[in-house]
């Protein structure tokens, strides 16, 4: 699909079973399940070509969403680096601290 630049395309291919194919896959059969109570049809037993239809439409979306998060998310990763990179100063390693630093002394009351 043409949602992705080029540069989005060198990234791995998510996995075909991910949050959002389900999900929407999901939605996909629910609505046709929906429509078919609205008609009053049996709702599972008819017209269960459109109901395989709307879900495999429904992950085919998710899958290509999946894509395009993935590319989102690589680059702020990509730029959020690029920053660090550029101003060193900001990101100096503070001193480590051990928890008794950090927790206030406990003195239970009675």
């Amino acid at each position: 699909m043409g949602f992705i630049p080029e540069e989005g395309k060198s990234l791995p291919p998510p996995g075909l079973v991910n949050r959002n194919s389900l999900w929407l896959a999901g939605v996909g059969w629910v609505s046709a399940v929906l429509h078919n109570a609205i008609n009053h049809r049996p709702p599972v037993k008819s017209g269960v070509h459109r109901q395989f239809l709307l879900a495999t439409i429904g992950w085919f979306i998710g899958y290509h969403v999946t894509k395009y998060e993935n590319y989102t998310y690589a680059r702020l990763d990509r730029d959020m680096n690029e920053y660090i990179k550029l101003h060193p100063e900001k990101f100096v390693p503070k001193e480590q601290k051990t928890f008794a630093e950090i927790v206030e002394p406990f003195h239970p009351v009675r």
